[in-house]
Protein backbone atom coordinates (compact mmCIF):
# COMPACT_ATOMS: atom_id res chain seq x y z
CA UNK A 1 0.00 0.00 0.00
CA UNK A 2 1.35 3.40 -1.01
CA UNK A 3 -0.06 6.86 -0.41
CA UNK A 4 0.98 9.62 -2.78
CA UNK A 5 0.71 13.39 -2.37
CA UNK A 6 1.66 15.76 -5.17
CA UNK A 7 2.68 19.38 -4.82
CA UNK A 8 4.33 22.12 -6.81
CA UNK A 9 1.72 22.92 -9.39
CA UNK A 10 0.68 26.44 -10.20
CA UNK A 11 0.31 29.14 -12.81
CA UNK A 12 3.31 29.89 -15.00
CA UNK A 13 3.87 31.80 -18.20
CA UNK A 14 4.80 30.01 -21.40
CA UNK A 15 8.51 29.34 -21.46
CA UNK A 16 8.68 29.08 -17.69
CA UNK A 17 9.58 26.21 -15.41
CA UNK A 18 8.00 24.24 -12.60
CA UNK A 19 9.10 21.38 -10.40
CA UNK A 20 6.45 18.97 -9.22
CA UNK A 21 7.00 16.75 -6.21
CA UNK A 22 5.28 13.58 -5.12
CA UNK A 23 5.79 12.36 -1.58
CA UNK A 24 5.12 8.69 -0.94
CA UNK A 25 4.44 6.83 2.25
CA UNK A 26 3.39 3.41 3.40
CA UNK A 27 5.68 0.91 1.73
CA UNK A 28 9.24 0.43 0.49
CA UNK A 29 9.48 3.27 -1.96
CA UNK A 30 12.39 1.86 -3.94
CA UNK A 31 10.32 -1.19 -4.85
CA UNK A 32 7.99 0.89 -6.96
CA UNK A 33 8.15 2.20 -10.47
CA UNK A 34 6.99 5.79 -10.34
CA UNK A 35 5.36 7.80 -13.09
CA UNK A 36 3.75 11.10 -13.88
CA UNK A 37 0.57 11.34 -15.93
CA UNK A 38 -1.50 14.35 -16.84
CA UNK A 39 -5.08 14.99 -17.79
CA UNK A 40 -6.38 18.08 -19.54
CA UNK A 41 -10.07 18.98 -19.51
CA UNK A 42 -12.03 16.77 -21.87
CA UNK A 43 -9.04 14.58 -22.62
CA UNK A 44 -7.87 11.18 -21.49
CA UNK A 45 -5.14 10.79 -18.94
CA UNK A 46 -1.81 10.58 -20.71
CA UNK A 47 1.62 9.34 -19.75
CA UNK A 48 4.34 11.92 -19.16
CA UNK A 49 7.37 10.20 -17.64
CA UNK A 50 8.40 7.23 -15.55
CA UNK A 51 11.39 6.13 -13.50
CA UNK A 52 12.57 2.79 -12.19
CA UNK A 53 13.01 1.91 -8.57
CA UNK A 54 16.69 2.73 -8.41
CA UNK A 55 16.38 5.77 -10.66
CA UNK A 56 18.48 4.21 -13.41
CA UNK A 57 15.72 3.80 -15.95
CA UNK A 58 13.67 6.69 -17.23
CA UNK A 59 11.25 7.05 -20.10
CA UNK A 60 9.44 10.08 -21.47
CA UNK A 61 6.49 10.82 -23.68
CA UNK A 62 7.53 12.35 -26.95
CA UNK A 63 5.58 15.51 -26.19
CA UNK A 64 7.76 16.34 -23.18
CA UNK A 65 11.08 14.70 -24.03
CA UNK A 66 13.87 17.23 -23.74
CA UNK A 67 11.73 19.57 -21.64
CA UNK A 68 11.11 17.39 -18.59
CA UNK A 69 13.28 15.44 -16.22
CA UNK A 70 11.98 12.83 -13.82
CA UNK A 71 14.05 11.96 -10.79
CA UNK A 72 13.61 10.36 -7.40
CA UNK A 73 15.13 10.48 -3.96
CA UNK A 74 14.51 7.12 -2.33
CA UNK A 75 15.80 8.36 1.02
CA UNK A 76 13.05 10.98 1.00
CA UNK A 77 10.51 8.71 -0.72
CA UNK A 78 9.87 11.46 -3.23
CA UNK A 79 9.69 11.63 -7.00
CA UNK A 80 10.10 14.86 -8.93
CA UNK A 81 9.19 16.18 -12.34
CA UNK A 82 11.21 19.18 -13.45
CA UNK A 83 9.55 20.91 -16.38
CA UNK A 84 11.16 23.57 -18.58
CA UNK A 85 10.02 25.55 -21.61
CA UNK A 86 6.42 25.05 -20.64
CA UNK A 87 3.74 25.49 -23.28
CA UNK A 88 0.03 26.27 -22.95
CA UNK A 89 -0.68 22.71 -24.12
CA UNK A 90 1.07 21.43 -21.00
CA UNK A 91 -1.85 22.77 -18.98
CA UNK A 92 -3.40 19.84 -17.11
CA UNK A 93 -3.80 18.17 -13.77
CA UNK A 94 -0.61 16.21 -13.14
CA UNK A 95 -0.85 12.93 -11.28
CA UNK A 96 1.80 10.87 -9.60
CA UNK A 97 1.39 7.10 -9.89
CA UNK A 98 3.12 4.01 -8.54
CA UNK A 99 3.26 0.38 -9.46
CA UNK A 100 5.07 -2.47 -7.79
CA UNK A 101 7.48 -4.43 -9.92
CA UNK A 102 9.97 -3.93 -12.71
CA UNK A 103 7.97 -4.00 -15.92
CA UNK A 104 8.17 -0.78 -17.89
CA UNK A 105 4.71 0.41 -18.85
CA UNK A 106 3.12 3.70 -19.85
CA UNK A 107 -0.47 2.54 -19.43
CA UNK A 108 -2.37 4.26 -16.68
CA UNK A 109 -4.30 1.08 -15.96
CA UNK A 110 -1.07 -0.66 -14.96
CA UNK A 111 -0.48 1.74 -12.09
CA UNK A 112 -2.28 0.83 -8.90
CA UNK A 113 -1.63 3.84 -6.69
CA UNK A 114 -2.43 7.45 -7.53
CA UNK A 115 -2.16 10.82 -5.94
CA UNK A 116 -4.92 13.42 -5.96
CA UNK A 117 -3.24 15.52 -8.65
CA UNK A 118 -1.82 19.02 -8.85
CA UNK A 119 -2.94 21.65 -11.34
CA UNK A 120 -0.45 23.10 -13.79
CA UNK A 121 -1.63 26.06 -15.84
CA UNK A 122 0.57 27.61 -18.51
CA UNK A 123 -0.54 30.98 -19.81
CA UNK A 124 0.34 32.19 -23.28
Amino acid sequence: QVQLVESGGGLVQAGGSLRLSCAASGDTFSSYFMAWFRQAPGKEREFVAMIGGNGGSTYYAGSVKGRCTISRDNAKATVYLQMHSLKPEDTAVYFCAARFGSVITTRASDYRYWGQGTQVTVSS
